[in-house]
């Protein structure tokens, strides 16, 4: 298969993966909030809750995660030698795996009726994965040319303003 069309369909299947981290996580938001309401409201929103989350993880995310996987080490094999930008990208892709494994925790716990984390620790969690997306598209598109030094410094600024950014929407939603 052409290289191009390789990179094309790893990238499509990059941000299906992505969109269904981030709809994952908001779902378990809102099956979370859930608890809070009346319990005849709550049953019923909790087991809609599970099976949007069931087809979102089944159906989308882990297909698409695997997909990538695949094109990813596709495209991999094409390149002579492995870039030094290559191992840092693999190596934010394998703890981006660990993070979608975490997701896949998460509704097990969710499915038993086990909430273990607050609606806010889980709308920080839903932001982890943004964190990887910035990292990944800076290093794939700036490649050789980004220093280490000002590449993590920027990452660091981001989390700092992504983290006030949560905290100011909290400050918003309690008023």
């Amino acid at each position: 298969m052409d290289f191009l069309y390789l990179k094309a369909l790893h990238i499509i299947f990059v941000v299906t993966w992505f969109s269904g981290m981030f709809y994952l996580c908001r779902l378990f938001i809102y099956n979370r909030e859930a608890l809070d309401k009346p319990y005849n409201e709550r049953q019923i929103l909790q087991s809609q809750f599970i099976i949007m989350i069931k087809r979102l993880l089944f159906g989308i995310t882990l297909p698409s995660a695997i997909l990538t996987i695949f094109f990813g080490v596709c495209i991999l094999f094409s390149y002579g030698t492995i870039p030094s930008w290559l191992i840092i990208k693999l190596v934010l892709v394998f703890l981006l795996v660990i993070y979608h494994l975490s997701l896949h925790l998460i509704y097990q716990q969710h499915k038993k009726g086990v909430f273990k984390y607050s609606s806010d620790q889980l709308r920080i969690w839903n932001e982890i994965p943004t964190i990887f997306l910035v990292a990944i598209i800076m290093l794939v598109v700036v490649k050789q040319n980004i220093s280490v030094v000002y590449g993590i410094i920027g990452l660091v600024l981001f989390v700092i303003i992504l983290m006030s950014t949560i905290k100011i929407y909290k400050a918003i939603r309690r008023k």
